[in-house]
């Protein structure tokens, strides 16, 4: 039979996931369920023999971003060209689009030998969760009692393209909390945690300041009874990472986001953690 990549099944998307758990990456438990409504044929599977051993993921937002993750190959089956063919059919169906990713450190000559250029570093912090209450006027609300259209609209702002069928999926999903800060005005901030292999999982983090973001992870962190916490901080804001320093969390893992066209305009203060290192 050979080698082939065609599309990911559902069973093959949750396999993908396993294999994303044992790069030492920690995916969310639930977080396969939510990354197939993003776009169900942008998980690719490389088959040999008809035995799933390479995956990528590439997922159109809009009609001009996407986004590259999930590229891995089963240690048994490396350095003999099924990852980089994989490769190849992920960035066929990402043609004419400006596409991201967020890179390991050994991958990162690889992905500018490609046309990828590094925007910023991310690093992951780990760490016991805060103890904060809310700032005075704001309040925190479950993200799924919020009006859909404006939760959108502020991820939207923070992430730089449509996603509204995984937002949707993001914070509806078992084993997480969602919740959303608000104020007279409006939505001032928005976090997800969930659960995972090691520590929860903080993503996104998107707040006006510091202390709602403070604010928003001492909530969920008492609601989901975690201990210890992940949030993948990004380096184009640069409060990002001294927020997480400030809480005394521990820098655990670092990747870089590189694009192979002009970045998306976002709001780079409000950008406390990323969503997923998997999607964007």
């Amino acid at each position: 039979m050979g080698f082939e990549v065609g599309i990911a099944s559902v069973a093959e998307v949750a396999l993908i996931a396993e294999w994303a758990a044992r790069e030492g990456w920690n995916p969310g438990r639930t977080d396969a369920q939510a990354f197939l409504v993003a776009d169900p044929g942008g998980f690719l599977i490389g088959r040999l023999d008809g035995e799933p051993v390479t995956s990528i993921s590439v997922i159109r937002y809009g009609d001009t971003f996407g986004f590259l993750g999930m590229y891995i190959a089963r240690p048994d089956v490396r350095s003999r060209g099924f990852g980089y063919r994989t490769w190849q059919a992920g960035m066929e169906r990402m043609s004419g689009r400006t596409v991201a990713l967020d890179g390991v450190v050994a991958q990162q000559p690889n992905y500018r030998r490609s046309g990828f250029l590094p925007a910023w570093t991310t690093t992951r912090f780990e760490g016991a969760p805060p103890l904060a209450d809310p700032p005075a006027g704001i309040r925190l609300v479950d993200a799924r009692a919020v009006p859909f259209d404006a939760l959108a609209a502020f991820d939207r702002r923070h992430f730089g393209a449509p996603r509204d069928a995984f937002l949707a999926a993001w914070i509806s999903l078992p084993e997480r909390h969602a919740l959303v800060a608000m104020t007279d005005a409006g939505i001032v901030g928005f976090a997800v945690l969930r659960r995972a292999q090691d520590a929860a999982r903080l993503g996104p983090v998107f707040a006006s300041d510091a202390e709602v973001a403070t604010a928003l992870v001492s909530a969920l962190a008492r609601g989901a009874g975690a201990t210890a916490v992940a949030v993948d901080a990004p380096g184009i804001n640069p409060c990002a990472a001294a927020w997480a320093d400030s809480l005394g969390w521990t820098p655990t893992f670092e990747t870089a986001r590189m694009y192979t066209g002009p970045a998306p305009t976002i709001d780079t203060d409000g950008l406390f953690g990323i969503t997923s290192l998997e999607l964007g």
